[in-house]
């Protein structure tokens, strides 16, 4: 390493010492939260796959009802109870259940989507600043190292991006069943259309699910590239020489 290092890199390795740090503490969150969301998702997935098999192949339940806190015998499946308590009851129209469902997908649509689009625009960036470090000698051998690590963020920004649209159109599908007790029966008699979109609405969850497991993968991949950046960036940085300062008297003697 030269003695004189131009002060820009200098700065631009302080810069990379905080980002090594901040960043890759924030990363490990971000490689275990996503899988945590996806097994949400994954629960949900099933609970909407019981119900279209259920729907598939039970005849409707037309029969007299004493009260209408009654289940309904041919409506509910036992898996969507037990996984996310959806309960269809004979006086009731759609279980609040499935409205909080459709409200969380809408809810994990916003924040995968306005992280992909913040984690794109800061991939970008670090991509247009990366290449400064191309003039620092003792990175070198590491460059491939911080240039994955923002190849791996970027993709993860596409996949937090289509998660978002994902699930989106999930809700939007869902939206189009009707989940009143009389509308639903009145599809088990004629064509079953609503167990065929609980189906397509599983299989976009089931796919958004993927897509954050591969995101947290991606993210996870990073750790040993920013331990590895960030043990040379110590080692350079420590190697510096001392940056001069003027004393103090001389300044005060120049101010009077």
């Amino acid at each position: 390493m030269s003695d004189a290092m131009n002060p820009d890199a200098r700065t631009l390795l302080v810069a990379m010492l905080n980002m090594t740090a901040f960043h890759r503490e924030h990363e490990k969150f971000y490689s275990v939260s996503p899988r945590e969301q996806a097994v949400v998702l994954q629960r949900h997935s099933r609970a909407l796959h019981a119900l279209a098999d259920r729907w598939t192949t039970t005849p409707p339940d037309n029969r007299q009802v004493l009260t209408p806190y009654e289940g309904a015998v041919d409506l509910n499946a036992p898996a969507a109870l037990q996984l996310d308590g959806v309960l269809f009851m004979e006086g009731e129209g759609e279980p609040s259940e499935i409205k909080h469902l459709k409200r969380e997908l809408r809810s994990l649509a916003d924040d995968a989507g306005g992280a992909g689009q913040w984690l794109a625009t800061a991939m970008q960036s670090s991509w247009d600043s990366a290449s400064a470090l191309f003039e620092i000698e003792g990175l070198a051998d590491l460059l491939g190292e911080r240039h994955r690590i923002i190849a791996n963020n970027w993709q993860g920004a596409s996949m937090m991006t289509l998660t978002g649209r994902v699930l989106v159109r999930a809700a939007d599908l869902l939206d189009c069943v009707d989940f009143s007790p009389a509308a639903l029966r009145a599809d088990l008699s004629d064509r079953r259309v609503s167990a065929g979109r609980l189906y397509s609405v599983a299989e976009m969850i089931d796919h958004a699910a993927d897509l954050l497991s591969e995101f947290a993968g991606l993210v996870h991949d990073n750790e040993r590239r920013w331990r590895v950046f960030r043990s040379r960036v110590e080692q350079i940085v420590a190697e510096l020489p001392a940056v001069a300062t003027e004393p103090p008297e001389l300044s005060v003697s120049r101010a009077t």
